[in-house]
């Protein structure tokens, strides 16, 4: 039997596991190796990737919307308001289903479908990560309520507080102020996306829409922490947002107020203009409709009856409304006649009751039957004669008319500082080849010698020209905006004048006043009792077009096809301080629907600006 000693060799074993010993070490050092140069690369290389995607999860930048600017009439009386609203919104990179989520939202507050619509656009939109976008705007006390006890069920799911615009006197002010909405797609293309970072509503009409850039403010940030399911912790820095600026009006809103009662049941419109400064003291169109209706998200019903409506609520008839002017524009027109040397004052012309052009069998008919006699320019102003100005505007001829009628603002935008005024038609032939393709006549001319015809103006552009007959031919813009809360009174450019003889002036002044205060005065019915003097003007506008001998019978036509009524007017006539303009329409006689419309206003008028408070440095003019 061989020993077992002598076979071993312990030289041998111990190389071998020296040699093993050694290799294992080596890859125990290996790994330690790259395990270090892992960590390093991770925590010391790569430090500031890591850190940076660490905060990115556990710190959020959201922006902060600024205040809108407020908006005041003359004498501080809120017009445009915020007030705090909590919205319902969602982080959809925080949840996995979010059509579930939507549905859960549904069976615990009030989610209407249009709601979803606005929130699936708002959030196919480009927008930044982690962005909350909006699915319920103005959740009720009760439904903050019965979030905060599910809030564990549903995550990505914020309330969000802002402030929502508020407009307090309503209807009175819609077409004025106009309304703030959410933004839609067509906005979001063409709007800063810096600017309106956080903000989801943009002027839409109105004031609103026209100063937008300076009642929007500048947007701010915070940076928050917050935990896996994105619930806000703390929050790490803030930069303070930058308020809008607040707007001040020329606009008063007792005479506001004043004029929407007189209108009430009625489709028409009203404009006041300060004769001293140009600033607009008032500005109503009726029927009129509730702005807060729109703030939060009007209703495809509630929107849809306002929109179908026959009575057009929602247009806005001072700067959109184009009506012919009928008789209003007879004493620019007068003026026009006498300056031009195509009448003295002292002219007469016999009113049988219609007038002829030579070689044409049509007879142009006078308001009154039986005619007006002789008539001078005087009488014809103040008894509205249409046949002395059938004749007058024949002699004039429509190139005299057309270029006196812009010089007083008919067919030319007024320049308010306003969104959508419509331009009005003053034709001449220019105009009629253009539009119509066709040559002017000798009855268009007579036509348009009393606002007929093809003649349009807007209740604007009538209470512009009457500003300008009060003034004498001052030709100047009228002004909402009286100031921002932080700048002076803003004041009107260099304006022209429309040159014209003192004499001129002052007989188409006397005239107007005969108006009211003359006893066969069209409106004379509105002076009696009057405690000032007042210049003014009837006018009768056609609305649908009668047969030669046809006679206007006013209980075969239908309401919305009678005739409209209209009134200017300006005073005191001594010394003018207010300029009106009036259209009730199928309103029937400027006398009896208009008139008295402007005699509440003008009244109040003198109630609330009395001679001695009148500060002639006040002046109006639009923001540049």
């Amino acid at each position: 039997m061989i020993d077992d000693y002598a076979l071993k060799d312990p030289q041998r074993d111990y190389r071998i596991f020296f040699a093993r010993l050694v290799f294992c070490g080596l890859i125990v050092l290996l790994l330690m190796a790259v395990l270090a140069w892992r960590y390093h690369h991770l925590q010391i290389s790569r430090y500031a990737d890591f850190a940076a995607r660490s905060d990115s999860n556990r710190i959020l930048v959201r922006p902060v919307p600024p205040p809108r600017g407020l908006i005041f009439d003359r004498n501080g009386v809120l017009l445009a308001d915020n007030r705090p609203s909590f919205n319902l919104t969602i982080v959809t990179e925080l949840t996995r289903d979010l059509d579930g989520l939507v549905q859960e939202l549904q069976a615990l507050v009030t989610i209407s479908e249009n709601d979803i619509d606005k929130f699936r656009k708002q959030q196919q939109r480009r927008r930044r990560p982690y962005q909350p976008v909006p699915i319920r705007i103005g959740l009720s006390q009760e439904e903050l309520g019965v979030l905060a006890v599910n809030e564990h069920r549903l995550p990505g799911v914020q309330v969000t507080a802002e402030q929502l615009r508020h407009y307090p006197l309503g209807e009175k002010l819609a077409h004025v102020v106009g309304y703030v909405s959410r933004i839609n797609d067509q906005e979001i293309r063409t709007l800063d996306p810096v600017r309106y970072r956080g903000t989801h509503m943009v002027g839409k009409t109105g004031l609103e829409k026209k100063y937008e850039n300076q009642l929007l403010g500048e947007v701010g940030y915070e940076k928050v922490e917050t935990n896996a399911r994105g619930r806000v912790m703390r929050v790490l820095e803030r930069v303070e947002p930058v308020p809008g600026r607040d707007l001040y009006l020329n606009l008063d809103s007792r005479l506001q107020d004043v004029a929407f009662q007189q209108l009430t049941g009625e489709r028409g419109a009203v404009v006041v203009l300060d004769a001293v400064t140009g600033g607009v003291l008032a500005m109503v169109s009726t029927p009129s409709f509730d702005p807060n209706l729109f703030v939060s998200g009007i209703s495809h019903s509630t929107y849809n009856a306002l929109l179908n409506s026959p009575d057009r609520p929602l247009f806005d008839r001072v700067l959109m409304g184009q009506y012919p002017p009928g008789s209003t524009v007879k004493p620019a027109y007068g003026l026009a006649a006498l300056q031009e040397g195509t009448v003295s004052a002292g002219y007469r012309t016999f009113d049988g009751g219609f007038y002829q052009l030579e070689n044409d069998e049509r007879k142009y008919r006078d308001w009154k039957r039986t005619g007006h006699g002789w008539v001078t320019l005087k009488d014809a102003i103040s008894q509205s004669c249409d046949t002395f100005f059938y004749d007058l505007g024949f002699r004039m001829g429509i190139d005299t008319m057309a270029e006196y009628g812009r010089l007083f603002g008919l067919g030319v935008r007024s320049g308010v500082d306003m969104p959508g005024e419509a331009e009005g038609i003053m034709p001449s032939r220019a105009w009629k080849r253009g539009a119509r393709g066709q040559a002017w006549f000798h009855g268009d001319t007579v036509n348009t010698s009393i606002g007929q015809g093809y003649t349009l103006a807007t209740p604007m552009q009538l209470a512009v020209m009457t500003d300008r007959l009060a003034n004498k031919g001052l030709i100047r813009k009228p002004s909402l905006l009286r100031k921002l809360i932080d700048t002076q009174l803003l004041t009107q450019p260099e304006s022209r004048r429309i040159e014209a003889a003192e004499e001129h002036w002052a007989f188409i002044h006397q005239s107007m006043e005969e108006v009211v205060h003359h006893s066969r005065g069209t409106a004379q019915a509105i002076g009696k009792n009057i405690g000032y003097r007042m210049a003014g003007k009837t006018g009768t506008a056609q609305v649908v077009g009668m047969k030669q001998d046809e006679e206007y019978d006013v209980e075969k036509v239908a309401k919305r096809n009678r005739d409209h009524a209209l009134f200017v007017a300006f005073a005191p006539a001594e010394d003018p301080r207010v300029a009106v303009s009036v259209i009730v329409e199928n309103g029937e006689h400027g006398s009896s629907a208009a008139a008295p419309v402007a005699r509440a206003v003008v009244d109040a008028y003198m109630q609330h600006f009395p001679v001695e408070s009148l500060q002639l440095t006040d002046s109006g003019g639009a923001l540049e």
